[in-house]
């Protein structure tokens, strides 16, 4: 502000300043202390453990670093700001990264805060207005990169979840780092502060220490060090200091960096100390949550309970040596946070394998708590043998208490995994049930067509947001919140407000989803299109209009699905507009008449739909019944179950997961074995909803469906009545049952058990099937209680307990069969085994809870598992064979669980009704394997005896040792596969084990050795296998599978520890991570390569034909191969596939999208590992070696291809030139943009839009390519409005045809009618009006204007056709407004009557000169008749052009236009010199008001014509006085001769004239320019060069301005007729002879004005670099930019500028753009301009005035008058407001009405009034 406006209120004192107290820093270790000295008291000093520590005598030995008391995780709500931490790079996005923090923390890091450098550089190229291509923030960092990172902020979000951002800034991770605390050995984490010729300077942080990295010289491979970018994080160790710190040289070899141990030697402090460094660490404490370690000598850690290793979790001691890596340090508490996990220590490298997990959001049953810590969480042990944490707050909801021994005493869990921590390798799960059994977890979950419930969030002006759960939104566009369009939503909706919407759209990738409340498309009975293959034809559907047009509508159904409705199936007359009838957003019901899912085209109908139609497909289709037994199809699976097809009417419905089976434990088996596209038979028709058909298969429920034993009807329903139901909710006051025919009642929970019930939470599951009593009807509400108690409960609905067991056995069996006829190799093993066979097996490893893995050649790779109970008394030492009985085979998890019993070896022969005495050995939900006493044999058993049992006791469950006493009913039961069937009773037993260890021992192998692995780690395109001698081998993708099918993902069959048997066939470099063929002379590995493909496995398959497979140069382009998707590369926007090993392949933009749209976001559509099919494009022979790859099915361009094309340049009288793929280039014509010629056709293209398009033909390498629908779709019938002509036979005479104007000359007006072909049309033919010139035409009919046109002539032989545009030909309107006032053309007997009186005149003046011609002279008679022959051929010559026009005058006007244009048309030809115009672009008088030296001579002419026109129409009176007249003449010529030598400022018409002038006058460079323009207008270029090179040697060197005039007058000559060279050399002449400035802005005016738009712009940029402080620079540049039209680029530059120049010259420029803004650019953008300037200078009136002369021309009168009121409310002078009252009233005196004149007077009187005499004066 300035000073003419202080503040209000007093002036404040200035506080006095408070002495702080002086903290004394002990060291730079310890901690700071007050100053404060106090008495040391003898003894000693007890620590929180109680032992007692001796203070040493040295007082400074005694000091403490860190002392921490406990050992706890890392949270949230104790991190702060400037915590340093150790993060992983978990995603990359082009704005931030989210890293992974310790403790299962994550972190967001801006680009912003990755380095200064880097932030330097993006800056300069958003000013720039460059492309940051090359500067991708996914260069910088890399998934899975540990990175180092300091807490920078930790907002608040709007919904309360705490935003936690950190900066890898190396000035703020090292801040406590100087250059004297330096030292080799040291590691650091850095960016790359700029690339050198020898290396790289890194940004280390450090205040005055230059860091460099030298590259390495290697002579093989390309280092990973030579593709370092500016801003790229590199973790470095320190291996040279210089100069007391201020150079330190680095180095980033892995091993050196990852092996690098700090030192105490180092000098590290609890200052600077940084996470990541490696330290020998001495545990000094153990304790239940971790471990508490003292490192460099006198530094303390902690060590939680996530970060010790898990295999040598009960090693640890007190005293133990181990090395760590440094976590994070809390500088305020002082706590340092280390790590003993082995993938953080050597050899491992700062890059982790596992950054995320492909199972979140999937809930996991079974799941036991193996360790509670009470203030951090819970480890959980997952089925698989993986582990999860839990963290407190995710143990119990939101708002309850936490209570973990209430967890501890479940037996199991139900959690769902949320993240995946990479810092601790481990999944991150939550035990909340609301979030366990949320529907929606992700966006994932929700699909295209659902029904969901969700809350109104709030109403915006574009539509309404949704809640549907915590992390999950959805938005309602406006034109969807009701049928129809809500003028006030705000009355129907409110906030808080629960509704129901049904999906239109689901993004995952970008977290969007679309909702509507169309209340049509929410209730719709009618199929849902979810993608082109639903749309089948003839069938109806609900969609809703987005677009109309005068062709049709376009209808929107669900997902992208699209059709086109044309104007003919609308059902209107063809007069009306669709608009008129229809408005979008409208749903509408239409059938499918034509469907291309292939190319996603779709034609509906609207007049098609018939009510019948609709009455078919909603009851005649499928005529609902409930117990209706039918057949359907699988169409889509979800964890809510399956969707299916009814057939043969193809009605959809759903069979939710819960109804497959009446055993809980078959549900997901079912559901598993079940797939896309397989027959679901005898299934049952239950209930029908408005959205859906609902299904069982519940044997129960079919079996009382079948039999009529149900209620229909609430009336039927009577008490004591026993139904089969199923588990509707649960509730805490009992659960509900749903029935048959929609009924569903209470079981209170007293009722649901004989038993006493605590609770009815897991007693029973929903969907599950019970038995239920009707006990009481209320008759008033339809409400009815039912008992599930076993004892009142009939026996008849309970039948048979082996009537259960043999029906769930039987299912099991159908999905054995349907699983194992899979594709599958794991899925074959697990097949050929079942329950009681006997395997030959070695005992693989001890876990430590006492189980034991096996491994048997006949099961391969399949997991099998003894548990501890059945290992008692086996020797299970790694390697020992034993014999196992098969006990459980488990598909779903693909593992076998066997027994080693000796016991169970035996096998006796069982008797019917021999009774025995049972162990069970083997249990699940629903049945168990138990083994019949002493004989051996195994059979299995249902765990329940009855539908409806309960267990109070986890001891009333049958577990693994309880003994049964059972009854054989069935020796061999043919249900259960040859099994025994008997009954049983329950006795309790418990059984101990002990629990073994061991471990395996060390093997080795040679190349083509077979060896068994264990899966470590499975990536997309690669999979790591430890083998048995812990070596890590490798496979690739390609050698996963023989025959992998394309779009499948071959590596996901492999699981992590999963064991599988392999082949040695290469090997690959670590370092260069190479491919070494078995034939590599020097074949020396330490990462095995291996294949696990059968054909490569066979023993016999010898090592050389493995050496045959396919190499680079046997690729031909053509063929077709299998490639995996490796990744995408944003940069150059290529996709790289893997085809071998060794064989890589790169395949272009162009080449992997078959729609424009893709081309965004074409990695969406491809994922890593997945495979594809591709055709091979060409071999790159050079090293790197690669194939070029197309997965668009073309291999080349051909006539007749579609592909597709980016557009490179919009050429304005051509059309668009496009990039091809294969490094082609094709052009559009303007007449190939489309089946229908519209106005302006360029309008729809811009530079890097991607097209399809089919290419036309070739010639001379290039393409000519159309973008017609009918070529791109050559099969389907598209209406062609213009057809595309392909040679002048095409047409015929009275044909009418649209083209684009080509170009306007003398001779007519050309009109483009095809690529090939082009028509003329004569002036006569163009207009009614009669126009003395084809400028006229020019000037009104625009290049590329769209006119229809009648072809009038065809001649084949020339290939010429001529076109008329009459009204009367064309019915359009004349071209030629009427508004020129061009006289109407004569035509038909008008004319011959004008001719006819024009002929008589003519004969009557030829006779009067004929009693004239005696007297004549021979010599006039000869030129009487040379002229006469001139007008007649000038006659002759008009008539060529205009046939009908009888005016004498016309002809005279022809013959000055002839004359006029004599020159242009000379010059025109090709071959013929003639005269040039050189007006057109630069005038040669630098006064720019004196010269005019184009039209000087035109006008010379035209007055010779004039005066020869004027002789002409005094012939009488001149032809008496011949003789005489002829004397005068003479006479006058002299004198004219005379006058002009006499007069200075007569033009001379000759070069003697000039040379006569220029003795007089040689530094005028007026005359010197008249003289090169007199030689250009005769064509004599080379004289006009001569001239001005005279004319820089003649004039004085004190003549400056006339100099320079000389130069710009040869700067445009050699413009306009020299090459580029020639103007360049002149330019820099004058550069070094003359002022550079004044040239530089000359030169860009002539570019400017010559449309030379690209040098022009080169020319400004260098302007501005080298004349930075020159205003006028900016503001020329400014100019330019504007004109052009790029308004945001000129922004750019004027924040460049403001920069650059002073402060003083800030608000002139800032004025000028604005005005610029307002003349060329936005209206809006200069207003905002003028106002933040106003705002900051208030008493700038001159400025103030400038903005209303601007508003006045460019703003509405509404702005003006608010502009003018705030002006004069100014505080500014009296004498200043009165100066803008009077403009005020000026304004409205002439734009306003005689009130608003009157409110300015009363405005003008108040103000005096309140000003009093201060406005007198």
């Amino acid at each position: 502000m300035e000073e003419d406006f202080p503040r209000g209120g007093p002036a404040k004192k200035a506080p006095e300043s408070k002495v702080p107290k002086t903290r004394v820093e002990v060291d730079s270790l310890f901690e700071t202390r007050e100053p404060t000295v106090k008495k040391k008291r003898k003894g000693t000093n007890k620590q929180e453990d109680g032992t007692t520590v001796k203070r040493p005598k040295n007082e400074g030995a005694g000091l403490k670093l860190n002392a921490p008391t406990t050992v706890d995780i890392l949270h949230l709500k104790n991190l702060k700001v400037g915590t340093v931490l150790l993060g992983c790079v978990k995603e990359v996005s082009n704005l931030e990264f989210v890293l992974g923090l310790p403790n299962g923390l994550k972190g967001y890091l801006p680009v912003t805060n990755i380095c200064e450098a880097y932030s330097n550089l993006l800056s300069e190229k958003l000013d720039s207005g460059d492309h940051l291509l090359d500067v991708n923030p996914s260069n910088l960092l890399v998934p899975g990169q540990l990175v180092r990172c300091v807490v920078s902020s930790m907002d608040a979000s709007k919904t309360g979840f705490v935003c936690l951002r950190v900066s890898i800034n190396p000035k703020e991770v090292n801040k406590e780092l100087s250059s004297s605390s330096l030292k080799a050995g040291m590691t650091l984490g850095g960016c790359v502060e700029s690339v050198e010729d020898h290396g790289f300077l890194i940004d280390v942080g450090i205040s005055g220490t230059k860091a460099f990295l030298p590259k390495e010289k290697t002579s093989g491979a390309k280092s990973q060090i030579q593709d370092l970018k500016v801003g790229q994080y590199v973790t470095a160790l320190v291996t040279e200091v210089k100069n007391k710190g201020r150079v330190a040289r680095l180095s980033i070899n892995p091993a050196a960096v990852s092996q690098a141990c700090a030192e105490s030697e180092h000098g590290w402090t609890l200052g600077n100390l940084v996470p990541g460094l490696l330290i020998q660490a001495q545990i000094k404490k153990v304790t239940l949550h971790g471990l508490m370690v003292s490192f460099l000598s006198s530094f303390s850690g902690v060590v939680d309970f996530m970060h010790i290793d898990p295999d040598k979790v009960s090693s640890y001691s007190v005293g133990d040596e181990v090395k760590a890596r440094v976590l994070y340090v809390d500088p305020t508490d002082r706590v340092v946070g280390l790590s003993l996990r082995s993938h953080l220590l050597p050899p491992r490298s700062d890059v982790l394998e596992n950054v995320a997990a492909d199972r979140i959001g999937e809930v996991v049953q079974g799941c036991k708590m193996t360790a509670v810590h009470h203030h951090s969480g819970a480890i959980m042990e997952l089925p698989d043998g993986n582990s999860a944490f839990v963290h407190k707050n995710q143990m119990k909801e939101a708002k309850e208490d936490f209570n973990p021994n209430r967890l501890l005493a479940q037996p199991e869990h139900t959690l769902r995994i949320t993240d995946y921590s990479p810092i601790e390798q481990m999944h991150l799960a939550t035990l909340r049930k609301s979030t366990v059994e949320a529907t929606f977890f992700s966006y994932h979950d929700i699909k295209e067509g659902q029904i969901i419930e969700g809350t109104v969030q709030s109403l915006e002006v574009y539509g309404m947001h949704i809640k549907i759960s915590d992390h999950i939104k959805g938005m309602v566009p406006k034109i969807h919140l009701a049928d129809i369009t809500l003028s006030n939503p705000e009355k129907k909706y409110k906030e808080g407000m629960k509704i129901k919407c049904r999906v239109l759209s689901v993004d995952p990738q970008s977290k969007k989803v679309v909702l509507t409340r169309k209340k049509a498309l929410v209730e719709s009975p009618l199929p849902l299109f979810h993608s082109y293959a639903d749309a089948k034809v003839g069938r109806i559907s609900h969609g809703f209009i987005v677009c109309i047009k005068d062709f049709g509508c376009i209808v929107h159904f669900y997902g992208n699905v699209k059709g086109l409705l044309p104007r003919h199936e609308l059902n209107m007359d063809s007069s009306v507009k669709p608009q008129s009838l229809f408005y979008v957003g409208q749903v509408v019901k239409v059938k499918v008449l034509k469907c291309d899912p292939e190319n996603e085209k779709l034609i509906l109908s609207f007049k098609s739909v018939t009510q019948e139609d609709v009455e078919r497909v909603q009851s005649a289709e499928f005529v609902f019944e409930v117990g209706k037994k039918v057949e359907a199809i699988v169409l889509k699976k979800d964890l809510t179950g399956l969707k299916v097809s009814l057939l043969p009417e193809k009605v959809t419905a759903l069979l939710p997961m819960v109804h497959l089976s009446d055993h809980v434990s078959n549900w997901p088996l079912l559901w598993e074995g079940l797939q896309e596209g397989d027959t679901v038979s005898d299934a049952m028709c239950l209930c029908q909803s408005k959205h859906t058909i609902l299904l069982t298969k519940k044997p129960l429920l079919v079996e009382a469906l079948e039999g009529g034993d149900v209620a229909t009807s609430f009336t039927e329903l009577k008490v004591g009545m026993t139904m089969v139901g199923w588990v509707r909710s649960i509730m805490p006051y009992g659960i509900f049952i749903d029935f048959p025919h929609g009924l569903y009642g209470l079981a209170p929970k007293a009722a649901m058990s004989d038993k006493f019930l605590t609770s009815t939470e897991g007693i029973f599951q929903i969907g599950q099937t019970v038995l239920a009593k009707v006990t009481n009807l209320d008759e008033e509400k339809h409400r009815f209680l039912v008992s599930l108690k076993v004892s009142e409960v009939s026996s008849e609905g309970e039948q048979n307990a082996q009537a259960r067991l043999i029906q769930g056995q039987r299912e099991r069996m159908g999905v054995h069969d349907m699983i194992t006829s899979r594709d599958s190799d794991l899925l074959q093993h697990v097949s050929s085994v079942s329950l009681g066979d006997k395997l030959k097996m070695s005992v693989k490893e001890v876990m430590e809870d006492g189980s034991v893995s096996l491994s048997s050649d006949k099961l391969g790779n399949i997991a099998v598992l003894a548990s501890k109970h059945h290992t008692t008394d086996v020797n299970t030492t790694p390697g020992n064979k034993v014999t196992a009985v098969v006990l459980h085979v488990d598909l779903l998890n693909t593992r076998v669980h066997v027994s080693l019993l000796p016991k169970l070896m035996a096998k006796k022969k069982l008797e019917k009704g021999s009774q025995h005495m049972a162990t069970v050995q083997y249990v699940d939900k629903d049945f168990a394997v138990i083994s019949l006493g002493e004989t051996g044999c195994l059979t299995v058993i249902s765990t329940t005896t009855h539908l409806n049992e309960t267990f109070r006791f986890e001891a009333e469950k049958l577990t693994v040792g309880s003994n049964l006493t059972v009854t054989v009913t069935n020796p061999k039961c043919e249900d259960l596969r040859g099994l025994p069937l008997v009954d049983w009773q329950f006795v309790k037993t418990l059984h101990r084990h002990k629990v073994s260890e061991s471990k395996g021992a060390k093997h080795s192998y040679n190349i083509g050795d077979v060896v068994t692995g264990k899966v470590k780690t499975v990536k997309p395109t690669q999979v790591f296998v430890t083998l048995e001698e812990g070596i890590t081998g490798a496979i690739h993708v390609s050698e996963v599978q023989d025959t992998p099918k394309v779009g499948s993902f071959p590596t996901s069959t492999l699981k992590v520890n999963d064991e599988v048997n392999a082949r040695v066939i290469g090997g690959q470099d670590v370092r260069g991570h190479k491919f070494l063929p078995i034939s590599h002379p020097n074949f020396v590995y330490s990462l095995p390569e291996l294949t696990l493909l059968p054909s490569k496995l066979k023993m016999d398959r010898s090592l050389e034909s493995m050496e045959n497979e396919p190499k680079l140069e046997n690729y031909k382009p053509g063929d077709e191969i299998i490639c995996f998707v490796s990744k995408f590369i944003s940069e150059t926007k290529c996709l790289e596939l893997a085809v071998s090993p060794n064989i890589t392949g790169t395949v272009e933009l162009l080449s992997m999208i078959n729609k424009p749209g893709d081309a965004n976001h074409p990695q969406k559509h491809f994922k890593p590992g997945q495979c594809v099919s591709a055709k091979v494009v060409g071999v790159k022979s050079k090293k790197p070696c690669r194939l070029f790859l197309s997965l668009s099915g073309i291999h080349k361009l051909e006539p007749g291809v579609v592909t597709m094309g980016t557009v490179l340049s919009i050429i304005p009288q051509m059309g668009v030139r496009l990039k091809l793929p294969f490094g082609k280039s094709g052009l559009a014509s303007i007449t190939d943009l489309s089946d229908m010629y519209t106005e302006n056709p360029l309008e729809m293209y811009k530079e890097g839009q991607v097209v399809r398009c089919c290419v036309v033909c070739e010639e001379n390498e290039k393409f000519h390519v159309s973008l017609r629908l009918s070529r791109i779709h050559p099969g389907k019938p598209i209406p062609v409005k213009d057809k595309d002509i392909g040679s002048v036979s095409e047409l015929q005479a009275g044909q009418i045809v649209q083209g684009y104007v080509k170009n306007v000359s003398d001779n007519g007006i050309y009109m483009r009618l095809s690529r090939l072909v082009t028509g003329r049309v004569l002036f006569q033919h163009a207009t009614n009006y009669f126009a003395s010139d084809s400028e006229s035409f020019a000037e009104h009919i625009t290049v590329n204007s769209l006119l229809t046109a009648k072809v009038l002539h065809v001649d084949e032989k020339k290939s010429h056709v001529d076109l008329s545009l009459l009204p009367e030909d064309t019915g359009k309107p004349d071209i030629l407004p009427e508004s020129l006032g061009f006289p109407l053309r004569l035509r038909g007997k008008e004319k011959e009557e004008y001719n006819k009186k024009q002929a008589k005149k003519k004969r009557k003046i030829s006779e009067s000169k004929q009693e004239q011609a005696v007297k004549k002279k021979k010599v006039k008679k000869e030129e009487k008749t040379s002229t006469e022959k001139k007008k007649k051929k000038k006659v002759e010559n008009s008539k060529g052009e205009d046939l009908d026009s009888g005016v004498e005058v016309y002809f005279r006007e022809e013959e000055k236009e002839n004359g006029k244009k004599k020159v242009k048309n000379d010059t025109q030809r090709a071959g013929e010199p003639g005269s040039l115009q050189v007006a057109s672009t630069f005038s040669w008088d630098t006064d720019l008001n004196t010269l005019k030296p184009a039209t000087a001579a035109d006008n010379t002419y035209e007055s010779s014509d004039e005066e020869e026109d004027n002789q002409s129409k005094s012939v009488k009176k001149k032809s008496r006085k011949e003789m005489e007249q002829e004397r005068k003449q003479a006479e006058q010529s002299l004198s004219r001769l005379e006058a002009e030598l006499m007069d200075p400022s007569a033009r001379p018409e000759s070069s003697s004239a000039f040379e006569r002038l220029l003795l007089s006058s040689p530094d005028s460079s007026l005359l010197w320019l008249q003289y090169m323009a007199f030689h250009l207008q005769a064509t004599q270029i080379e004289q006009a060069r001569a001239v001005a090179e005279r004319a820089l040697k003649t004039i004085s060197f004190r003549e400056e301005q006339e100099k320079l005039n000389v130069w710009v007058a040869l700067l445009n000559l050699e413009n306009m007729y020299g090459t580029e060279e020639s103007l360049q050399n002149v330019f820099e002449r004058a550069t070094q002879y003359c002022e550079p400035l004044p040239v530089y802005q000359q030169l860009a005016d002539i570019y400017a004005k010559s449309d030379k738009i690209k040098e022009a712009e080169t020319l400004y940029k260098n302007m501005v670099k080298r004349f930075r402080q020159e205003k006028a620079v900016w503001q020329s540049y400014g100019s330019f930019l504007l004109r052009q039209g790029q308004s945001h680029a000129a922004n750019a530059l004027l924040q460049r500028a403001l920069q650059s120049l002073s402060t003083q010259d800030h608000v002139d420029l800032i004025i000028k753009f604005a005005r610029l803004e307002f003349q060329y650019g936005n209206t809006e953008k200069a207003k905002t301009m003028f106002e933040k300037v106003l705002t900051s200078y208030p008493k700038r009136t001159d400025l103030w005035s400038v903005f209303i002369d601007l508003m006045v021309k460019h703003g509405s009168q509404k702005d003006v008058r608010d502009l003018f009121d705030r002006v004069i409310h100014l505080s500014v002078s009296v004498k200043k407001i009165k100066f803008f009252f009077k403009r005020y009233l000026d304004y409205e005196k002439k734009h306003g009405t005689p009130e608003s004149i009157q409110a300015v007077k009363r405005k003008a009187v108040e103000y005096v009034a309140s000003k009093g005499s201060e406005a007198n004066n």
